[in-house]
């Protein structure tokens, strides 16, 4: 995590004054906003229950000691949301600098707590643990929410503190940027644009910083180990002594423990423990699915032989939560690789090929653990994202590889799995076999040596329809679409089938990158000079799990042509997709007579098209044919008919096509 140095700011002699009791009053009408805020700009590392008590804490340290300044920075710009604590929008927060001082103080203790502690440098008080308030004999901590609280609380805790505080001063104060900027800087943030930027990675999923999960008003109360206070209250004595050890311990060269303040593998913590223990996996009747409003992997049943092999899966358990140095952990990319937050669902528990194998579910994440059926040697463990999958994205997962072959565990509404190869749409799919929601053997595309000869996909068949999808090495298949970016179909369809056949093997482009679906579109025909026939534009767009990082390819295909030929490609661009459904890409073709022609397509809507560099050239409409010459450097431009630009995609290595 990154961190940065916050200072204190002087006064303005223009700004308000703020006396003691306009800031208490405004503290205590405000107190469960403003702690709301101090707990969501607290590391997340410090725990849960540190920071609902650190939160308190900063919040009633914030008032002045007499009379300060304070800048007035609206709290909302009205509109939104109540926050859940009985305000109403404004609520008389906006323009009262009593309100802004007590904010503005909370939002520079909570970044200071954000600060690492440095050797030989006294530590700032909110470094430390609070003296007040304080809870003996219980532990506090909010209520839990659901996987989107989980998830945005994970990004959350990637970011730095001055850009976690300025995505929580936009989503819970409503703050425009400027404002924004002007509160950090305030603060003593010394690159307030930064964190702006920064915070942009996280989705906008303000509404979610209502939730009770990040209300340190609203909370759950469990008692201490109750063992350990009886053992503790024995070794008074004995760690009096220690502590005199420990203060000459610190003071020696190394400084601070590695860890810092986490646990050792040994503390009993409610809650690491209760997600460690296999009575506690959650196990999901085989009907539920049936008359559940969504269909996803949370209604999916606890399946296989295994499911009531404690050992086993407390292994599992044990393993996610602490990976040793003999185990072969993989992530797709954009996937936490932490432990679980609660006791996770299982999905399935037994013997596949030569292997033990689990499968978890934690609401965001699908984790594998395998291990070899005569030891623990040699056990894997895989992560995978699947946060937001319904239907066909959450019809099949990988139980096991093995010699060039994939198995599946199948959803419960999957009544039929077949092997199709998509260079081939005219053959029939050959039936796979489905036993306790386990299909047979695939022979996966991924590991293929040599040039590209077939592509085996797999054909789902069940109370949704039917599905095709495509192994890219990963723990989840990607489900493969055809058409237009706004109106997707199930590459399923004799027509979708064949649309694909040519560009399968471009899926390679695909693999290993968390991908969750790829979509293929036809977005122009062109006639070729010399009455060549008609070529095809198309464009596939590969999208992540993570949101970010979508791969968009554009490919050309000759009359007769068995491949398409990748022309050009681009990374983490919204064209060929939903939100712009756009694409120009151009390509150096040669004719059978030996002359070369500079080819450029645009999506219909492209009301011209024009080329510069070592050809000049401009068409009306969405193509363009011309004289060129091998090699030769162009840029294209076009514009569309509502007058707005469309670049063309970053040209491939090589885009000379005969």
């Amino acid at each position: 995590m990154q961190s940065q140095e916050v200072a204190p700011r002087p006064s303005s002699a223009s700004e308000p004054v703020v006396d003691v009791e306009q800031a208490e009053a405004a503290l205590v009408e405000h107190y469960p906003r403003l702690v709301r805020l101090a707990y969501l700009m607290l590391p997340p590392g410090l725990g849960r229950g540190r920071r609902v008590m650190s939160a308190h804490a900063l919040t009633q340290r914030a008032l002045p000691r007499g009379r300060s300044a304070a800048s007035v920075i609206p709290a909302q710009n009205g509109g939104s949301p109540s926050s859940g604590e009985g305000e109403t929008p404004g609520d008389g927060r906006d323009a009262d600098p009593g309100y802004a001082y007590v904010r503005l103080q909370v939002v520079r203790t909570a970044l200071e707590a954000a600060l690492p502690l440095r050797r030989w440098a006294w530590p700032r008080r909110a470094q430390l643990p609070p003296l007040l308030p304080q809870v003996w004999g219980l532990r506090l901590f909010p209520r839990s929410g659901g996987a989107d609280e989980l998830a945005l609380d994970q990004r959350l805790a990637s970011l730095s503190g001055p850009a976690r505080a300025a995505y929580v001063l936009r989503g819970l104060e409503k703050l425009p940027d400027p404002a924004v900027r002007s509160v950090l800087t305030a603060a003593g943030v010394a690159d307030p644009g930064g964190a702006l930027s920064q915070a942009d990675r996280v989705p906008e999923q303000y509404a979610l910083l209502d939730s009770p999960e990040f209300d340190p008003c609203s909370l759950q109360a469990r008692p201490t180990d109750l063992m350990r206070r009886r053992q503790h209250t024995k070794a008074g004595l004995a760690a009096a002594a220690a502590l005199a050890v420990c203060g000459a311990l610190v003071a020696l060269p190394g400084g601070w423990a590695p860890d810092g303040a986490a646990a050792p593998v040994y503390a009993q913590n409610p809650a690491a423990q209760a997600a460690l223990d296999p009575g506690r996996l959650t196990r999901i009747a085989p009907a539920v699915w049936r008359t559940s409003a969504r269909l996803d992997f949370a209604v999916w049943p606890a399946r296989g032989d295994l499911t009531g092999d404690t050992a086993l899966l407390r292994r599992a358990l044990a393993v996610w939560a602490r990976p040793g140095e003999t185990v072969q952990v993989s992530a797709t990319p954009g996937t936490p690789s932490g432990g679980p937050a609660g006791p996770p669902q299982l999905l399935w528990a037994g013997d596949v090929d030569n292997s033990r194998v689990v499968l978890l579910y934690d609401g965001l994440r699908i984790v594998r653990y395998a291990e070899p059926k005569d030891s623990t040697a040699g056990a894997a463990l895989d992560f995978a994202r699947v946060d937001g999958a319904t239907g066909a994205q959450a019809s099949a997962v990988v139980l096991n590889r093995s010699d060039g072959n994939v198995r599946y565990l199948l959803a419960p509404w999957v009544t039929k799995a077949a092997e199709r190869d998509l260079l081939k749409p005219e053959s029939k799919a050959v039936d796979l076999g489905l036993k306790d929601g386990v299909a047979g053997p695939l022979a996966s595309p991924v590991r293929q040596a040599g040039a590209c000869t077939s592509w085996n996909a797999l054909q789902l068949t069940g109370d949704l329809g039917t599905h095709v999808l495509s192994d890219l090495g990963e723990l989840v298949p990607a489900r493969l679409t055809t058409g237009s970016p706004k109106a997707t179909h199930n590459a399923s369809s004799a027509a979708g089938l064949r649309t694909w056949a040519p560009f399968a093997c471009s899926l390679t482009a695909a693999r290993a990158q968390g991908v969750r679906s790829v979509n293929l579109w036809q977005f122009a025909s062109q006639p070729l000079p010399e009455d060549s026939g008609t070529a095809a534009w198309v464009c596939t767009r590969a999208e992540t799990w993570r949101g970010d990082g979508a791969r968009v390819l554009a490919q050309f295909r000759t009359p007769g042509g068995k491949y398409g030929a990748v022309v050009a490609q681009a990374g983490s661009v919204p064209a060929c997709g939903a939100r712009d459904p756009h694409v120009l890409a151009g390509v150096l073709w040669k004719s059978q007579a030996g002359s070369w022609y500079l080819l450029a397509a645009g999506t219909k809507d492209t009301k011209s098209i024009n080329a510069d560099g070592e050809i000049r050239a401009a068409a009306q409409g969405h193509l363009l044919a011309v004289r060129g010459k091998r090699g030769a450097q162009v840029n294209l431009k076009g514009t569309l008919d509502d007058g707005r630009p469309v670049g063309v995609l970053r040209q491939s290595p090589s885009a000379d096509r005969k």
